[in-house]
């Protein structure tokens, strides 16, 4: 096992999603993952195309990405555009892959719990859970729901309490859920509010 305190090695949680159009919550929960999990850095990845989307509601791959980078506004949020670079359209594709273009570094997985409550239907999920441990941040009106959820019910063996220690020094499967996270704004929610 690597030594997750060396400066050589990296901790960096990566924060997935379509950002159609990423918003305050995104940054929040990033901002409490550094915090939490002890990170060096967050890493946006800015996904070309969910599968489980309307493509027809997407903004422009390259304005999402713009106002990404306007919203993360932070030094250790990192905006990235590697699915595009790399024609990846699923996470566990794209785990695989950025783990191997950074030995150097551990990665943890972070999502809100609207995302657990449908994480069952993303492509080979269950491999998801085996690359990287996973934190999970609540939504309003999603902490049951997620727990409940097909997946939360499958992992729920894996789950570790906070006081449990570093979430990045468990071998995956192995996740958090924070139950004190309650930002209710929604790229759904934002893109309706529109003209």
């Amino acid at each position: 096992m690597p030594n997750l305190k060396s400066p050589s090695h990296r901790r960096i949680g990566l924060l997935g999603g379509s950002f159609n159009p990423a918003h305050a919550g995104h940054r929040e929960i990033s901002l409490a993952a550094l915090a939490r999990l002890d990170l060096d850095a967050v890493w946006w990845l800015v996904t070309p195309g969910n599968p489980l989307k309307d493509p027809e509601e997407y903004a422009a791959y390259d304005q999402r990405l713009h106002q990404a980078r306007a919203v993360a506004n932070h030094a250790d949020i990192v905006v990235s555009d590697f699915e595009q670079r790399r024609g990846l359209q699923y996470t566990v594709d794209t785990l695989d892959q950025i783990k191997d273009a950074n030995p150097n570094a551990s990665f943890a997985w972070l999502m809100g719990a609207d995302s657990l409550v449908n994480f069952h239907r993303w492509k080979n999920w269950r491999r998801i859970a085996e690359l990287a441990p996973i934190a999970i941040f609540n939504r309003p009106d999603y902490g049951e729901k997620a727990l409940k959820s097909e997946a939360g019910t499958t992992l729920a063996p894996f789950r570790l309490a906070f006081e449990d220690g570093d979430l990045l020094s468990h071998e995956p499967p192995a996740w958090i859920f924070f139950s004190d996270t309650n930002n209710s704004l929604s790229s759904t929610a934002l893109r309706g509010a529109k003209p």
